[in-house]
Formats: C-alpha cells, sequence, structure tokens
C-alpha cells in the first residue's frame, strides 16, 4: 500500500510536472525557431525581399540596442565611478608594462652575457 507521509512532496511534484513540461515545450520552440533563423541560413543566389528586410530589421535592433547600451553607460553610471575604474585600470597598466620593460632589460642583458661568454670559447 502506498503511504503518503510527506504530501508537501507529493504537492510539490504534482505542481512542478507542469512547469517543466512548459519548460521543455519553450526549449523545443527556441531550437526550432533558431534553426529557421535568417542568419543562420546560407546566403543564396537571391535572396527575398523578406529575408532583406529581416536582415534589415536584424541590423537596426542591433544598432538601437547598441546605441541604448551607450545611453544607460551615459546616463546611469556616475562619472565618478568611471574616474574610478579608468584610474585603476592605468594603474594596472603601467605595472604590467613595468614589468615588461625589467623582463626586456633582463633578457638582453643575459643574452648579452651569452654572446660575450660564446665569444670567450
Amino acid at each position: 500500500m502506498l503511504s503518503f507521509a510527506n504530501d508537501s512532496q507529493w504537492i510539490a511534484a504534482a505542481v512542478d510536472t507542469p512547469f517543466m513540461a512548459l519548460l521543455a515545450w519553450m526549449l523545443h520552440q527556441l531550437r526550432r525557431s533558431m534553426s529557421t533563423c535568417p542568419e543562420r541560413e546560407p546566403p543564396g543566389p537571391t535572396p527575398s525581399p523578406q529575408a532583406s528586410s529581416q536582415a534589415g530589421a536584424l541590423e537596426r535592433t542591433r544598432e538601437e540596442l547598441s546605441a541604448f547600451k551607450l545611453e544607460v553607460a551615459r546616463t546611469y553610471v556616475p562619472l565618478s565611478l568611471i574616474r574610478d575604474v579608468d584610474g585603476r585600470l592605468t594603474s594596472h597598466l603601467v605595472r604590467i608594462e613595468q614589468k615588461l620593460d625589467e623582463a626586456t632589460r633582463t633578457a638582453h642583458s643575459t643574452a648579452a652575457q651569452v654572446r660575450v661568454l660564446a665569444e670567450d670559447r
């Protein structure tokens, strides 16, 4: 005989099952729509007017998204935070440059010493 000792687990399973089925259906629809995406289709010799208008719409959408991202960066990020990030980035780059210069000087001096030792032989 079945025991329903943990009724809450049965209720949770009964509620979660339709949501999981819906999620699987949504993933299936997404994959199906991605396979018919205009970007993924190989270009034919004569694209249809609908395909070219879709490509143009896609390009405009990308440009609008890029402009929106730039607007958000300009509007919502405080200038002090941008200056702080810029300063930290600059200091990191200066330290990297100093380390590279030191490594280059060491490599040149080592190469010179090797040449001197090779000439002495």
